[in-house]
């Protein structure tokens, strides 16, 4: 069976749950004002708050976890 039948074969949980120990997203908020990134899983769940993108991408690599920026 290739790759792509395999895929073809996830229930919608499987697939939602590809990435969410490779993935992270990178995100700016405002948070009383103040510009903050924000660390959401591959499924959207926000993980952290952290105060500038460098501090946020150097975290997730430290876990070994991809950093992806949301725009």
């Amino acid at each position: 069976m290739s790759e792509f039948e395999r895929l073809r074969q996830f229930s919608p949980n499987e697939f939602k749950l590809l990435g969410m120990q490779d993935i992270a997203y990178i995100k700016a908020v405002i948070v009383n004002g103040v510009v903050t990134w924000a660390v959401h899983a591959a499924d959207g769940t926000e993980i952290a708050l952290l105060p500038s993108r460098e501090v946020a991408a150097a975290t997730l690599a430290q876990h070994d976890i991809e950093a992806v920026s949301v725009h």
